[in-house]
């Protein structure tokens, strides 16, 4: 199946004669066998199948088959978070004493995974602009850099990735570019087509689609050589003595020794599962993704010029408008769309913007974006609410701004609440 609507619809799971038509929900925590070197086998990672469902489960591989056919990798896994997903994807690779270079356009929570959590485990982390040059990429690598890591759209900036840069920059330096690519989704990008090498979402967003389930995946492109920087990554090139000698890039090839390796060593001592219950909700949520994510798009499109023309709006910022920063990246990039996701600033700074928030009928306040459901959020009255002005223009998230995820309500009728909103 070669088109992307199609493989939301009907990737991952092929049912035999007889079988059932929707995705089993394998709601089981264990697995029998009838002998014990039946059992050995599998803990030797020499045969496929299941043991324990903190590791592996039926349900769960079947959706991220789904969603590795829909990015075009080779293997995947699902986690119980996005937040999961990127410190497994980075983890899998860096240890202690290592060093990650990362676009310091990402998700709040990634960012304080990385400069805060993971600098506590050791691993050092540079921060580099979405917008810097190949030469100030390149000075921020170092002899025991190991990954570069970026979002295609990040989250709440906007920023488009330049997706293509950064994995050329990625490859001179011997690592892999992970890219999470959460607001896109693959129906508007494959970071793997423009040369990233692992993919990361947070499927409670888009993929999920209706706020129902949390849930993260790591998809691997099957391309990256490990064997050609052996060196480096010695935790997929020489033996797991935890799993009786494996060497994993030799047992599973380029094409399936990092998730094996994340599979067999992350998910067994961190158990970030995800459920077979949200793994199934995601599976759902998965064959509507192409039509959603159009409708999300439309939409968002309509309302960023509306927001744009409008006399209370300060600015607007949306990759889609002609006027952008990104548009020309986003045409080369995210030629269909981008996301339903828009940032603007109210006209009279966080006292309007506060007002303005007040008076929103159809538009939810919430925390969270990228559902069916419209919703808003003013940082600085809520997520950023510790901060002062000063503090908050210092961290790119001005007293105006308000983030709006644009749902699959009637675009008039978001209009007409914006409007009666901003008053």
């Amino acid at each position: 199946m070669s088109r992307i609507e199609t493989r939301c619809v009907q990737g991952g799971y092929r049912p035999g004669n007889g079988e059932p038509r929707q995705i089993p929900i394998i709601q089981s925590t264990t697995f029998r066998y009838d002998t014990s070197e039946d059992m050995g086998r599998l803990f030797d990672l020499q045969a496929e199948g299941y043991f324990y469902s903190r590791l592996q489960n039926p349900t769960c591989d079947t959706v991220a088959a789904r969603i590795c056919e829909l990015e075009g990798g080779t293997a995947a896994m699902l986690t119980g978070s996005g937040q999961a997903a990127n410190f497994y994807a980075v983890f899998n690779i860096a240890n202690a004493g290592d060093h990650v270079v990362a676009s310091s356009a990402i998700y709040g929570g990634t960012y304080n995974l990385f400069a805060v959590t993971m600098k506590k485990m050791g691993i050092d982390f540079t921060f580099v602009s979405p917008d810097c040059t190949e030469e100030e990429l390149d000075a921020a690598f170092r002899p025991n850099t190991k990954a570069l890591f970026g979002e295609t759209i990040a989250n709440p900036a906007l920023c488009v990735l330049d997706i293509e840069m950064f994995a050329s920059a990625a490859h001179r330096h011997g690592v892999p570019l992970i890219v999470d690519n959460t607001f896109a989704t693959p129906v508007n990008c494959r970071p793997f087509e423009w040369g990233a090498d692992i993919v990361t979402h947070s499927t409670t967003k888009y993929m999920d689609g209706h706020g129902s389930a949390v849930g993260g995946c790591i998809v691997d492109s099957g391309r990256f050589d490990w064997d050609a920087h052996a060196e480096k990554y010695p935790g997929l090139t020489e033996p797991d003595e935890s799993y009786h000698g494996v060497v994993y890039t030799r047992q599973f090839g380029k094409e399936k020794a990092f998730i094996t390796k994340a599979t067999s060593q992350l998910m067994r001592d961190f158990g970030s599962v995800q459920s077979p219950q949200s793994a199934f909700l995601l599976g759902i949520g998965l064959e509507s993704l192409h039509v959603r994510m159009q409708r999300h798009c439309e939409s968002a499109q309509r309302i960023a010029e509306y927001l744009a023309g409008h006399e209370k709006v300060a600015w607007v910022r949306y990759c889609g408008l002609k006027g952008d920063k990104y548009h020309e990246r986003a045409m080369k990039y995210l030629p269909g769309g981008s996301c339903g996701v828009i940032s603007f600033g109210v006209k009279g700074g966080r006292k309007a913007a506060e007002e303005f928030m007040k008076r929103l009928k159809v538009a939810a306040i919430e925390t969270h974006v990228a559902d069916a459901r419209t919703c808003c959020l003013h940082p600085a009255s809520a997520t950023h609410r510790q901060m002062s002005d000063e503090e908050l223009e210092a961290a790119g998230v001005s007293p105006d701004l308000v983030r709006l995820s644009v749902g699959l309500e009637s675009a008039e009728d978001l209009i007409e609440d914006l409007a009666q909103a901003l008053g």
